[in-house]
Order: structure tokens, then sequence, then C-alpha cells
């Protein structure tokens, strides 16, 4: 069989998956808005990818120390508490096997307290990290999967209905091996699942969506241009992480292992931090390779002691207020400083991307999602492009094509940030027009990306998409940056020879100057046989 059947099925397997999964959380929400009801799902998937994680890692030790029939699963409870110690410095948590997902879905149909049962289990699963390192990477994991919640039903019995079909839809997914063993493909299939709802539930929510989910074409894009020419990175970051799916994207670009010292990153929602932190558990990310905080990056940064990062990328709010002049404190701060002004009140763009800049390593790369207007407006803004520029910090603006995003249809831009460069220009790429339209949203193809990263790589004129231009020219321009005041689109319209142009019309006035004649002299001829 060719390669490209194999592929070819396996997509086909992928898209009947994500079919089932998309259909099972539309049926199992009922009357509950499918924004709430994502809390439900994600957190049940990911009780179900713990419990199989734990009970794999937990059966391959076993049997690598000559135990071949051991099944964590069917250990009692008192006999797996002996092995609780060592597994949390190891895992991070502890799961009894009465409170592993297989076991209490097999009970949940008879269990009239189910909901007081899955309750004390994700307490249970919580309080097995406290006073480990791990402790805050699971704590509040689960607050957000309210079992006593109305909106799953108006009584406990309505609400344990819910439970006990939810617990067997998501059990029923096939994501294990056929032979129970967690493999690395394992891992995938649950990684993809996650991210796949997460897509859908961003793209049927609106605003919100937009604001924790950034389409995995563009992360991939962004990943790829942070870490260009690099085979590895120490530490990657992004201070307005939403749901992870940015930082993610560098396990799959460089590879799981090749990000030695971890994934950082902070978001000021407290729902969306939840499920950024169960997305890095889902991805086989463990708790020691990842660091995410809950806070306001601008104003309460949780990560001075991490920094410098050698690849950030980020898609933070646009335009969002933040406190900006309103405190004294913030023009002293190292990251706005040097700027010597403030972004905005009223849009804190440029105060989230000289944060970036200044928690950038100097052999690192930087690579942010804008909202246009910061390429071109006045006042501070404008001073703090000029620092950039006059500073050589900008490598890279790239026009993206419009409506890539849930929540807006705005063409926004990636600005790409460097501390060491090898020139004293910037590099304007349009790919406005680089997309596919796909549903209700456009979508960069793999060669849409492929065609922007090597204009980037390759820093070098193309007609219609891509100009280095020097930093002296953008400051004689007064510091604007976008995109269409250095790269020229392409004229479509039909040439015209405006000679053949006129020959033509005096072609034509002539014709009609001989019909006009030979319509007199009907006229004429008839005016005569009256008479």
């Amino acid at each position: 069989m060719s390669l490209s059947i194999v592929n070819n099925n396996k997509e086909n397997e992928r898209a009947e998956l994500h079919k089932t999964i998309w259909r099972i959380a539309n049926d199992l929400r009922g009357s509950v808005d499918g924004w709430d009801f994502k809390s439900y799902v994600l957190g049940m998937l990911f009780y179900r990818f713990i419990s199989e994680n734990l009970t794999g890692y937990l059966n391959e030790q076993e049997r690598r120390a000559g135990n071949p029939d051991f099944d964590y699963a069917a250990l009692s409870d008192a006999d797996a508490e002996l092995g609780r110690a060592e597994t949390v410095k190891e895992k991070g948590f502890y799961i009894l096997p009465s409170q592993l997902f297989a076991n209490v879905r097999r009970r949940a149909r008879h269990d009239a307290n189910l909901n007081e049962t899955l309750s004390h289990v994700f307490a249970a699963i919580e309080g097995s990290a406290i006073g480990a390192e791990s402790e805050e990477d699971f704590k509040g994991l689960f607050d957000d999967l309210d079992v006593n919640s109305n909106k799953l039903g108006p009584t406990v019995a309505k609400r344990n209905e819910k439970l006990v079909k939810l617990l067997d839809a998501i059990g029923d997914l096939p994501l294990s091996s056929a032979t129970g063993a967690f493999t690395d493909n394992t891992i995938d299939l649950f990684g993809d699942a996650y991210e796949f709802l997460m897509t859908m539930y961003a793209s049927t929510a609106g605003k919100s969506g937009g604001e924790f989910f950034t389409p995995q074409e563009v992360s991939e894009l962004l990943a790829r241009i942070a870490v260009v020419g690099k085979t590895e990175v120490n530490k990657v970051y992004d201070p307005a992480c939403g749901s992870g799916s940015l930082l993610l994207k560098f396990a799959k670009v460089l590879g799981p292992d090749k990000v030695r010292q971890g994934f950082f990153g902070q978001e000021i929602n407290l729902t969306t931090y939840n499920l950024c932190r169960i997305n890095m558990f889902l991805h086989d990310v463990n708790f020691e390779k990842f660091n995410i905080a809950h806070g306001d990056t601008l104003t309460a940064p949780a990560h001075w002691d991490d920094q410098p990062f050698e690849a950030i990328v980020s898609n933070p709010p646009y335009s969002i207020r933040w406190e900006g002049d309103a405190n004294p404190l913030l023009i002293n701060d190292p990251r706005f400083a040097p700027a010597g002004v403030l972004a905005p009140k009223s849009k804190a763009d440029l105060a989230f991307t000289l944060h970036m800049l200044s928690w950038l390593a100097v052999n690192g790369t930087a690579a942010i999602v804008e909202f246009p207007g910061v390429l071109y407006r006045g006042g501070a803004e404008q001073k703090i492009r000029q620092y950039l520029i006059d500073n050589n910090y900008v490598d890279a603006v790239i026009q993206l094509p419009p409506d890539l995003f849930f929540g807006t249809t705005i063409a926004t831009c990636i600005i790409v940030l460097k501390k060491s460069k090898h020139d004293n220009a910037t590099l304007f790429i349009d790919a406005s027009a680089e997309f596919t339209r796909s549903g209700n949203k456009n979508k960069l193809t793999p060669e849409h990306q492929q065609k922007i990263l090597d204009a980037y790589i390759a820093r070098q004129d193309v007609p219609h998409f891509a100009r280095l231009v020097a930093n002296a020219a953008i400051a004689a321009n007064g510091y604007n940056i976008a995109v269409s005041s250095y790269v020229t689109q392409e004229d479509t319209r039909e040439v015209v020879d405006i000679r053949a142009l006129n020959a033509e019309i005096a072609r034509i006035v002539a014709r009609q100057a001989e019909l006009r004649a030979a319509i007199d002299a009907i006229v004429a001829d008839l005016e005569g046989q009256r008479v």
C-alpha cells in the first residue's frame, strides 16, 4: 500500500473521529450553551487522559520490574497507597484505582450519588499534588467542571443522568491503543481531540472564542518564524497564552524534547488558564516542563526569574484597556522605561510588545500577532515605533489575510522582533492574498505558510510581495510600518493600448458617419417619392 493511501486513510479516520466528537459534544449538551458546556467535555476528556496515562505508566514500570500481569486498575486502593509518594514525585499527581475514569464509569449507572463521587475524585486528584512541586500546576484544574451545577439538570437525578452519558460518550471515543498500552499515538489522539474541540468551540463562540484560541495554522507559522535556523531552544514563552495552543506548536515544529527547559506562559482569564494547563498535560508535557501563571502580565508579570526567553510567540488581546500612565510606577518599569513613553490606556497592544522585547534573549526571536492600527497610529504609539526602529529591533512586518481569526474579520499582522540583526533594515511581506476560503473563515494552507516563511528567510525583494526597507527610509516616513506603505499590490487590471483604442474609436466614428449619410440618402429619396 502506498504512503499516500495510508496517509489518506489516516486523515479520513481522523475526520471521522472529529465528526463523532463534535456530534457527541452537541448531543450531550442539550439546553446548555455550548460555550459553557465545553468545560464538561474538555474536563472529562482530561480526566480520562490522566487516568489512562497514570495506569499505562504504572503498568509499564511493574512489567519492566518482572510482573507481566500487573494491572493497576485492578489493584485495591490499600495496596495502591504504597506507591503514592514515588509516583507523585514522577508524575506530579496520583489517582487511586477506585477513582480511575474507567472504574468510576463502570459503576456510574448504579451510583445514585455520582455527582458527589466525581466531586470527591476531582478533589482527591488535585489534593494528591499538595505539598509536591506540581501543586500549583494541579490547583483548581477541575474548578470549571461543576458536577453540581443546575446547568446539567434541575435535580440530582437529572444531573447524574447527564454525567453518566458524558462518561460513556467520552469513554467510548476510540483514543486508546488496541492493546491498552499508553503510546505516543495515544497521546497524539488525545491532544488532537482536545485541539479539535477547542477549535470548534472557538469557532461557535464569537468574540470570546477568539480571545482564548489562535487558529492552528497561524500558531504553526508563528512558531516556525520564531525558530528559524534552530533545531532546539531553551525556553518558549507567551505572555497572553490563552489555551496554550501557540506554545505547544513548538513541540510539533521542533520535536517534544527540543524545548529544553520548558513552556512558560501567563493568562488573565481563570477558565482559559485552566484550559491551558489541561492542554499541557493532554500533550504529555509533564508538570516540571511547564510553568503557566494566572494574572495580568502587564501589571503583575509572573516570570521575572525565568526570563529571558529564546522564543516568544503571542496573539495578545486587541486594543484592551490597561493602567498605562494612570499608574506612575509603570514608566519606571524596566520593560517600558526604555521607550520613554507608555502605550495609551485604551490600547495596550504595544505594551505587550515592549514586555516581550524586554524578556527576549539576545539570540531570540519574538513573533507577535498585532492589531493593524499599531503600525501607523500617531501619538505615544508612534514614539514606541520610533524606539523600536531606531534601535533596530523590528526584523519583519507581515500583513496577514483578513478573516483568519475567530471573533473578528480584521486583517491582522505579525511583527517579528530580534535583538541581534545582521542589517539595519526591516522586511515587509504582504501575505494578504495568501489564503484559501474554508467554511466561514479564511485559512493559511501549508503552502501559504511556506511561501511566507521562505520570503522571511530569504530577506530579499519580491515584486508585490516582499521588500527590504532601510530603517532610515522608515524614519523619513514618520515611522509608519504598515506593509501597504512599502509593498505595492500588483495591478491586475487589463492593460489598455491607448493608440489601438483611439484607432478603434476613429473607425467607429467614421462608420457612424457613413451610416448617417446612407440614412439621410434614404430619407431624401422617400421624401422625393411623396412629392
